[in-house]
């Protein structure tokens, strides 16, 4: 007896140890393993130190082009952490240069964005500003490996214009929103 019991206890052992980072999803019935998941993030992380601000830029401009003034502003917060935990020490010295020029003022613009739910003109003012900071960035090499686009909207702000940072390239204007969300052109392609 004892020795069929020892034998459930050291099969029952070694089913959980082979099963150990590995994360079943439930009802799809996929497996998910969730260490090699954590070391791909950091991997990504580690090659782009700016990755995290230009994935937030686009989803705050894609909330703009919805008017979405409320996930404008959770974006808008969301950002403000993005462009705080940067660490400069892993950008190269013209990324590193670039982002301290840009870091105080791209950081203000995204509080503004994030304080002003109810208020997207005002939103969309801080956002124009925002664009040339975010674009500076990517110019430096803060978005290795993902095509983007470098959009204008010749009707904004009075026939003044406004540009922006796309990952589409078809047009969606993150200004005129739904109103008008096919209205602009590329002015530039950034890889």
């Amino acid at each position: 007896m004892k020795t069929a019991i020892l034998g459930m206890a050291l099969a029952m052992l070694s089913f959980s140890a082979c099963n150990s980072g590995i994360k079943d999803t439930g009802d799809t019935g996929k497996a998910i393993d969730t260490g090699q998941t954590r070391s791909t993030t950091k991997t990504v992380e580690a090659l782009s130190p700016t990755k995290r601000i230009v994935t937030e830029y686009l989803s705050l401009k894609n909330a703009l082009t919805k008017d979405d003034d409320k996930t404008a502003a959770q974006t808008g917060k969301s950002l403000v952490e993005a462009i705080s935990v940067v660490n400069k020490a892993s950008l190269s010295t013209k990324q590193s240069k670039v982002f301290t020029d840009i870091a105080d003022d791209a950081k203000e613009h995204a509080e503004h964005i994030g304080a002003n739910a109810g208020n997207i003109k005002h939103q969309r003012e801080h956002f124009e500003a925002l664009s040339q900071e975010i674009y500076d960035l990517v110019k430096a090499g803060g978005s290795p490996s993902q095509k983007l686009y470098y959009d204008n909207c010749p009707m904004y702000n009075n026939g003044k214009g406004g540009n922006w940072l796309s990952e589409t390239k078809e047009i969606q204007n993150p200004y005129l929103g739904i109103g008008m969300p096919t209205c602009g052109s590329i002015k530039e392609e950034l890889n």
